[in-house]
C-alpha cells in the first residue's frame, strides 16, 4: 500500500502505528481533519486479513467521522482507531491500558469511544491511562446507552424529510416500513407509534419483530419483502448498501430516512433515487445523534443540552435538501458539500496571526 499517496489524495493529517510487545497490542489511529476541533471517533477491534486492510478501514472511517461531525455542527474533527485482534480472545487490561497511553501521547488530538468489537468496559480500561475517551461507565460521567438518542435524531430527521416530500412533518397516518428492529430502530418505532404512524417491520431476529408487533401494532413481513412494501417512508436501520440495483426498482416510498450506515451501495444509486423523486435523508446526517450525545460528555454530560443539540438534526436535513435544490445535485452530494463548506469557512476564519502569552506571533 502506498500510504502517503492515500493520505495525500484525501488530505489526511496523521496516521499513528501503536505496538506493545508485552500486551500484544497492534493498533492504528487515523486522524483525518482537525480544522473544527480534536478528532473524535471510536476504536474498532477486528481480525483483519491483512495489515493493509486494517489501515484502509481506519482511514476510511476517520474521513467519514470528519463529515459526520461537521454535518452535526460539532466543533470536532474526524478520527478512528482499529486494534488488530480477536475481540473474543485477545482482550486484556494490559492491552487497553497500553492503547490508552498511546492516545494520551497525542495530547488531545484524538479522542476515542467504543465501536465494533469494543465495549464500555474496554473504554473504562483506556480511561485509566487517558482523559481523551468517551462512552465510559456512567460512574465516570458517561451518557450511557446511546441508542435512544440516536433514534430520536433519526425521528427528527425523518420529520424534516417528510416535510419536504409531503408538505408537512406530521407523521400521523403515514405508513413507515422499518428494516431492522434492533436497539435504535425499536426506539425509533416507539416515537413513530406515539405520533400515530402505521408501522411495517422486519428483522432477522424474530423476537425483535414480535416485540414491535406486540407493543406498536406493527405489521410483520419477511426481510426479503420489506423493500417492496407500499409505504410513505422506507427506513433502513440494519445493514448498509440496501439502496442498490436490485432494491431501487422495487421501492414504493417517497422518502428514505433511516439509521443504517452506508445505505447507498454506490454513489450512482444516490443519483438514481434523486431522479425518481425520492427524498433521501443522508445517513451520516440523520444518524448523528449518538455522536452528538457522546460529544456532550466532553463538556460534562448534560442530557437536556445534548437532546437540544440532537433536535437540530431536523434543521441539518433541511439544510442538505436546500443545498440539493440550490445546486441541483443529489442529497448525498449536498450533504458532503454542506460539510465541506463549513470546514472551509472555519479554516479561513482561523487563517490569522494571534499573539501568545509572550506577545510572540503564532499561526493557528
Amino acid at each position: 500500500m502506498k500510504i502517503f499517496d492515500y493520505l495525500r489524495e484525501y488530505d489526511y493529517e496523521q496516521l499513528v502505528f501503536c505496538q506493545d510487545e508485552n500486551s500484544g497490542l497492534k493498533a492504528i489511529i487515523a486522524i483525518h481533519d482537525t480544522t473544527l476541533g480534536p478528532a473524535l471517533g471510536g476504536t474498532r477491534m477486528w481480525t483483519y486479513e491483512t495489515e493493509d486492510d486494517a489501515i484502509v478501514d481506519a482511514l476510511r472511517l476517520a474521513r467519514g467521522m470528519t463529515y459526520k461531525a461537521a454535518g452535526a455542527g460539532l466543533n470536532l474533527g474526524g478520527g478512528k482507531a482499529v486494534i488488530i485482534g480477536d475481540p473474543k480472545r485477545d482482550k486484556s487490561e494490559a492491552l487497553f491500558r497500553a492503547f490508552g497511553r498511546f492516545i494520551q501521547g497525542l495530547s488531545g488530538r484524538y479522542i476515542t469511544a467504543e465501536d465494533v468489537g469494543t465495549t464500555v468496559a474496554d473504554m473504562d480500561l483506556i480511561h485509566m491511562e487517558t482523559e481523551y475517551v468517551t462512552g465510559v461507565s456512567p460512574a465516570f460521567g458517561s451518557s450511557g446507552n446511546p441508542s435512544p438518542v440516536t433514534a430520536y435524531g433519526v425521528y427528527r430527521g425523518m420529520k424534516a424529510a417528510a416535510k419536504e416530500a409531503f408538505g408537512t412533518d406530521d407523521l400521523a397516518g403515514k405508513t413507515i416500513a422499518v428494516q431492522g428492529v434492533g436497539n435504535v430502530a425499536y426506539n425509533l418505532c416507539r416515537h413513530l407509534h406515539e405520533e400515530g404512524a402505521s408501522l411495517i417491520v422486519t428483522d432477522i431476529n424474530k423476537e425483535n419483530v414480535k416485540r414491535a408487533v406486540h407493543e406498536f401494532g406493527a405489521k410483520p413481513v419477511e426481510p426479503s419483502e420489506i423493500i417492496s412494501q407500499a409505504c410513505d417512508i422506507f427506513s433502513p436501520c440494519a445493514l448498509g448498501a440496501i439502496i442498490n440495483d436490485d432494491s431501487i426498482p422495487r421501492l414504493k416510498a417517497r422518502v428514505i430516512a433511516g439509521a443504517a450506515n452506508n445505505q447507498l451501495k454506490e454513489e450512482r444509486h444516490g443519483d438514481a433515487i434523486q431522479e425518481m423523486g425520492i427524498v433521501y435523508a443522508p445517513d451520516y446526517i440523520i444518524n448523528a445523534g449518538g455522536l452528538i450525545n457522546v460529544a456532550d460528555e466532553l463538556q460534562g454530560y448534560n442530557r437536556e443540552r445534548a437532546m437540544k443539540k440532537v433536535e437540530t438534526i431536523y434543521d441539518n436535513i433541511q439544510k442538505v435538501l436546500k443545498i440539493s435544490k440550490r445546486d441541483n445535485i443529489p442529497a448525498y452530494r449536498a450533504a458532503d458539500r454542506m460539510c465541506e463548506e463549513r470546514i472551509e469557512r472555519v479554516r479561513k476564519s482561523r487563517n490569522m496571526f494571534l499573539p501568545d502569552e509572550k506577545d510572540e506571533l503564532v499561526r493557528i
